[in-house]
């Protein structure tokens, strides 16, 4: 496919194919085998081309891998490392097939390795796209003033270069520091200026000019070039929406400095521009991206050190990021990805999985089966008599929030610290198809304990997770949902208080809490304002949800066609169907009565909805799961609540809200 061609589907015009991030972008983490592994991450190399770049997490002294279709061969592998000035070398494990879905590692030992057995690596996969990525290969002529076709369809914001038959340096060009200048990729010197580099002329959308520098232009050396656009739109379901973003910030006295992008993202890279001395830092959220206060685990492009996983540097946000404890009243550039997906899903099973486990004690647990990464996991012992916790992936897995009992469940947020004897944490990680347990702890891995793990995807439409700070003024806070929430579970992490919960039927004046059986109540919480598809507005004076001073997070639910329903009914004391709008059925239903007290009744396919007895679980209750009642039952519009249920789920009169996710 040509560049116009690309650029065409990438803008929606006319019917074309609608591009998202999730279609050019990846972050992998994977466990080497030492054999052959392919990684199915659903991006298209064999047809559309683009970069692989890899790093060992956990070694120190292994580089980082890169390599592109360009320059690729089955057979001869053409590695270049970020932190060296090597030239291309051959390494035929590396990658041994590019698919439609991804890549095939080889048995990655020896140099080069990205597959040894029992280590942990990550892997950036970017796609060749219009208005994202692209991969030029060339020639050097040693001209003073060479300009080189691309097929980016807009002026790059950030351009790496490197020769692949000679030892020279990488060179980088950023447009926040203009033409006049580069910096080693490999290195950490500051942008220095020369019309060597660049000849002081600008990219535009159809090429970009190289020097006579032996970095970008030696006559007759070969060359690589990395592309990456800046807020060119082109994505989303409109062709106008903004995935990657190359810009600079400038810290504060103390380190911090706050960005944004006008979307939250997944990928982060910076380099401070204004001093030598710094190098490429690196960011993700699978690998830990955390908000404030949360440690993030950082790598550099330009070193070949192990992941750091100290301090609390980058903090995603809805709109942007901000940035933390770096060197003060310094000018740094950036590269931004956007957090994906952008495509509202159409199925259940891509955004929600219940997961029925059994603990392995100090053994790592892997929780597998999930067609996308986990935001958020919920496991629950299910023979109960202890406080649930609750985790998620933008605050990070370190930390915890209890759901039940109703003591525990006021606490602020909890800090998971028994990893430091070495055994591992309770969470180990939120992993591509799901959750990695860890250690001997009674919520999530007592050995042979049954649970049940339920897992959440955020996608337009369906879910959000948002973190945010009270002002205890009357305020409105983005989010991402891309639709008018109609359930929010609101949490303190920083103070003892409950869980309270916004029903969009019950209307913008009133509340119920999801750590207790209380009937719903009158509240100012949310400033008597119904949310927005852009925000939700909160209240002046504090209340549950914006004390000042003070961080919470929320969930945000939505009905999302054939995927989830946020609805309620009336009881009728007879079986009644309760129509989602669904075609397979209900895999999870979360009931509660409103009018009168109630349990946070909740059912999983899982564990069993059939037309038989059917185990439930309460969220405000650390009881053990009931097996022996037949209270709900599947139907495949939806599900159905028996004659049999009790006042908490059908009171002939009784009005009840409800979650369900097919």
């Amino acid at each position: 496919m040509s560049g116009s061609q690309q650029l065409v589907l990438a803008e929606g015009a006319g019917g074309a194919e609608k591009v998202y991030i999730e279609d050019v972008f990846s972050t992998w983490l994977y466990t080497g085998n030492g054999s052959t592994q392919t990684i199915t991450n659903g991006i298209d190399l064999s047809t559309k081309g683009g970069l692989v770049w890899g790093k060992d997490r956990i070694n120190a002294g292994t580089s980082h891998i890169l390599i592109d279709t360009n320059r690729w061969s089955a057979g001869a592998n053409a590695l270049l490392y970020s932190d060296l000035t090597n030239s291309q070398q051959g390494y035929t494990q590396a990658i041994t097939a590019f698919s439609t879905t991804g890549f095939t590692l080889g048995n990655g030992v020896g140099v080069g390795g990205n597959n040894a057995s029992g280590t942990n690596y990550v892997s950036w996969t970017f796609r060749k796209q219009a208005k994202f990525f692209d991969v030029v290969t060339y020639t050097g002529n040693g001209s003073a003033s060479r300009a080189i076709s691309h097929n980016l369809g807009s002026a790059p914001g950030f351009i790496i270069v490197k020769c692949l038959s000679d030892g020279f340096n990488w060179l980088a060009y950023h447009r926040s520091t203009g033409a006049t200048k580069g910096a080693n990729f490999n290195g950490t010197g500051v942008f220095v200026t020369s019309s060597t580099f660049w000849n002081d002329t600008e990219p535009t959308s159809t090429n970009f000019t190289v020097g006579n520098s032996t970095q970008v232009n030696n006559n007759g050396s070969t060359y690589v070039a990395y592309l990456f656009a800046h807020d060119a739109g082109g994505f989303g379901l409109t062709g106008t929406d903004n995935v990657i973003s190359c810009g600079s910030f400038t810290t504060d006295g103390s380190g911090n400095a706050s960005v944004t992008l006008g979307y939250e993202p997944q990928w982060v890279m910076w380099k401070m521009s204004s001093l030598n001395g710094t190098g490429w830092w690196m960011f993700d959220t699978m690998r830990g991206m955390t908000v404030e206060g949360q440690n993030d685990a950082l790598l550099q492009a330009n070193s070949s050190g192990a992941e750091i996983f100290n301090s609390d540097y980058a903090s995603p946000n809805a709109t942007g990021f901000t940035v933390s404890g770096v060197n003060g009243s310094q000018t740094f550039i950036y590269i931004a990805i956007r957090r994906g997906p952008m495509k509202t899903p159409t199925t259940g099973t891509s955004v929600f999985l219940p997961k029925a486990y059994t603990g392995a004690g100090f053994s790592l647990n892997k929780l597998t089966g999930a067609s996308f990464s986990p935001d958020t996991f919920w496991p629950i012992p299910r023979p109960g008599g202890v406080a649930t916790a609750r985790y998620d992936k933008l605050r990070g897995t370190r930390v915890f929030l209890y759901g039940a009992p109703s003591g525990a469940a006021v606490s602020a947020e909890e800090t998971d610290t028994s990893g430091g004897d070495g055994l591992g944490y309770q969470v180990e990680s939120f992993n591509n198809d799901g959750v990695s347990v860890n250690r001997s702890n009674s919520q999530t891995n007592q050995l042979n304990i049954a649970y049940i793990g339920y897992m959440f995807g955020r996608a337009p439409g369906f879910f959000d997770v948002v973190c945010y700070s009270g002002t205890s003024g009357t305020r409105t806070v983005t989010h991402n949902l891309g639709v008018v929430p109609e359930l929010m579970i609101f949490k303190s992490r920083t103070t003892s208080a409950g869980w309270p919960v916004y029903v969009a039927s019950l209307g913008n004046n009133k509340g119920i809490e999801l750590n207790t059986t209380g009937a719903s109540y009158t509240t100012s919480d949310w400033n008597n304002t119904t949310p927005t598809s852009t925000v939700f507005t909160l209240a002046a004076g504090g209340g549950s949800t914006n004390d000042s001073g003070v961080n919470y997070v929320a969930y945000l639910f939505a009905s999302c066609p054939g995927v989830s329903k946020v609805g309620s009914y009336t009881g009728t004391g007879a079986l009644q169907t309760i129509n989602c709008g669904f075609t397979g059925g209900a895999r999870f239903v979360l009931i509660k009565r409103t009018d009168s007290t109630g349990d946070w009744f909740v059912y999983d396919s899982a564990r069993g909805i059939t037309s038989g007895n059917d185990p439930y679980l309460l969220l405000n209750s650390t009881a053990a799961e009931d097996t022996g009642t037949n209270y709900v039952d599947t139907t495949s519009v939806g599900f159905q609540v028996t004659a049999a249920a009790p006042a908490g789920l059908n009171a002939n009169g009784g009005t009840y809200i409800y979650l369900a996710i097919a």
